[in-house]
């Protein structure tokens, strides 16, 4: 019997994953906590922090506009980790996401993930797919307290993959990189970007996700920022099509779904159970347990500067000498990104508006305005006459 469709954009699908992730965590690792006990106005669920711009690849949609070379102000190893103990303020078990650019662009990357583990942090990684990224890096990094590696895959051949990232091999290392971490026994995550692009090769990516024995895949809906400003998103119809598709691969995967920048997904999964059932949905559409920017998701630059998202570019201040925990609880923007009734057009008269509120992010890149209407959502709240936000796409 198939189960019944994922319902949360982010948290439950992240809970899920690291179930399976305690055996070989350090003695000092803290569980995750269960997801209905965040509180996030008072903190997280994902905390993502850019450990560096560096990057050898050149990938068409890089939110980072990452360059070969390491910023000349990113934070150094001492404000590494003292950000890493301004995290631990937040409570046991705070989930951090190292990224970049390519992490491993830092020599100090595994004196970083022990230093966050002996705090109790849940310690994650995003490397980019480059030569660097070998088994025994692999290795390195769970021996110093990894919990699980993201990976992107954004073609399910070489030569879609490498043409998207800019880099021949990449997509030969990236897959050796996923078996090597399934043989470390690591939980592996693959990343994928949907746009014009990509959306075609979702079905072979699918596939190829199962076969690498990944615990999550994670689906983001491109929003046009950095490099991405060039790539062409997909059509709001199109969107939803492939939110429904994704429901249905959640049914019967062997790993998690979650979506990235399209909270529409949990809308379109309570849809789908509903048209199945008489029934209401067993959580109901009051359980607030996606998370989107600003919302139970916070990113820090490698210069320090707080963003509610990567994708979302204005920041409540910069953390590098203190204040993390202060400006995400009570900053002007983070608080007004967690107001759902204070949301515009489309977003702001929707039903759904507590458990999916748009992706704040997409709004602002093309409104300027947070609090805006999602222009990739194709859903039509009952009784909306308002204006409906436009957007660029490439169409069906």
């Amino acid at each position: 019997m198939s189960r019944p469709p994922h319902v949360d954009t982010d948290a439950d699908a992240e809970a899920n994953a690291d179930a399976g992730s305690d055996a070989g965590a350090p003695p000092t690792a803290t569980a995750p906590p269960d997801p209905s006990s965040i509180d996030t106005s008072r903190r997280p669920f994902v905390l993502i922090w850019e450990v560096t711009q560096a990057c050898d690849l050149a990938c068409d949609h890089c939110r980072a506009d990452a360059t070969p070379a390491r910023h000349p102000d990113e934070l150094t190893t001492a404000e590494g980790k003292r950000l890493l103990d301004q995290a631990r303020e937040f409570g046991p078990g705070q989930l951090v996401v190292l990224s970049g650019g390519d992490p491993l662009a830092r020599s100090d990357l595994a004196e970083l993930v022990e230093y966050g583990t002996d705090l109790g942090l849940r310690m994650t990684l995003t490397p980019s797919g480059t030569s660097s990224l070998t088994p025994e890096t692999v290795a390195d990094l769970v021996d110093a307290g990894v919990r699980r590696m993201a990976l992107s895959l954004d073609g399910a051949t070489a030569a879609s993959h490498d043409a998207f990232r800019g880099e021949d091999g990449s997509f030969d290392q990236t897959v050796a990189a996923a078996r090597a971490a399934r043989e470390a026994g690591l939980p592996l995550q693959i990343n994928t970007t949907v746009c014009a692009q990509t959306v075609d090769e979702l079905p072979a990516l699918c596939d190829l996700v199962a076969d690498l024995g990944a615990v999550l895949w994670s689906v983001f809906f491109l929003v046009p920022v950095g490099r991405g400003r060039v790539l062409d998103p997909i059509s709001p119809e199109r969107a939803e099509r492939v939110m429904e598709w994704l429901t249905e691969v959640s049914e019967d995967a062997p790993f998690g779904v979650k979506t990235t920048e399209a909270p529409h997904y949990r809308r379109v999964a309570i849809q789908r159970r509903r048209d199945a059932s008489d029934a209401p949905p067993t959580d109901g559409i009051g359980r607030r347990l996606g998370i989107t920017a600003g919302d139970g998701f916070a990113f820090v630059s490698h210069t320090g500067d707080l963003f509610p998202s990567g994708f979302l570019p204005a920041t409540a201040g910069n953390v590098r000498d203190g204040g993390l925990v202060e400006r995400y609880r009570e900053s002007d923007l983070f608080r007004s990104l967690r107001d759902r009734d204070a949301l515009g057009g489309k977003c702001g008269a929707c039903e759904f508006r507590h458990v999916c509120g748009g992706s704040r992010s997409r709004a602002y890149a093309h409104t300027g305005d947070p609090l805006a209407s999602d222009p990739l959502c194709a859903y039509v709240p009952d009784g909306y006459d308002g204006p409906m936000p436009a957007t660029r796409s490439a169409g069906d």
